[in-house]
């Protein structure tokens, strides 16, 4: 076969060529929106790395150092999930217009089929550029990053505070001994082990809800940008 072949049979595109560079540059566009706010969320993930790992060195700095970094250092990832899902939510949006025209524009033009002006695909983004919205709710962005990156940070943070009652000022000879450990001040350390448990317990909860919540939505979708 020769190479002119692919060539006759490459079928003419509705599409105008100025129309075509346009969205082009569009699409180079989104990407870069998207890749820029997926920087973002690296950066929030940093910083909740960074303060874990400088409340652990507090805490194991010596035998006699507070447990209390650990508690605190729990209450500030949390800060930190909530600001990588609100983040979480504008990339998704950028990347699910990109995702778009990647299946539904530029996939049928290098399968050599024609795009059709005019269809869902090009209605669907022009209306989300008219009427700009997120995708996806705070909610299960926050289970996402939850199930991606923090879950790890948590359990790393709960196996320390427990590790650091364990062995320190001494290992553990009795049960009894864990309350006292776990005192703050005039809190029980009965108290602060019962909240840490289901502080702990509650994010697991929360994975597994927006997880099955994401497995509905996207059993309903309609379009390629729907599942992001």
């Amino acid at each position: 076969m020769s190479e002119e072949s692919p060539r006759r049979d490459w079928p003419n595109q509705e599409i105008e060529s100025g129309t075509l560079g346009a969205l082009a540059h569009l699409y180079r566009a989104e990407v870069f929106r998207s890749t820029h706010w997926r920087t973002r969320l690296d950066n929030t993930t940093n910083w909740a790395v960074v303060t874990t790992g400088i409340a652990l060195s507090a805490t194991f700095s010596n035998k006699d150092a507070s447990p209390l970094p650990m508690v605190l250092v729990g209450l500030l990832v949390t800060v930190f999930l909530i600001f990588e899902a609100r983040r979480y939510r504008y990339y998704n949006m950028f990347r699910a217009r990109a995702r778009l025209m990647e299946s539904d524009l530029y996939a049928p033009i290098l399968h050599g089929r024609k795009v059709p002006w005019g269809s869902e695909w090009s209605k669907m983004l022009a209306d989300d550029y008219e009427t700009p919205h997120y995708h996806i709710s705070l909610v299960r962005a926050a289970g996402r990053r939850l199930r991606s990156n923090y879950s790890w940070i948590l359990a790393i943070q709960a196996v320390a505070y427990y590790g650091k009652i364990a062995i320190h000022p001494e290992p553990l000879t009795s049960f009894a001994d864990v309350f006292a450990r776990a005192a703050i001040g005039p809190i029980p350390g009965s108290f602060v082990m019962f909240a840490g448990l289901v502080f702990h317990l509650s994010w697991v909860v929360f994975a597994f809800v927006t997880l099955r919540l994401d497995k509905i939505y996207r059993e309903k979708r309609q379009s390629p940008m729907q599942a992001i």
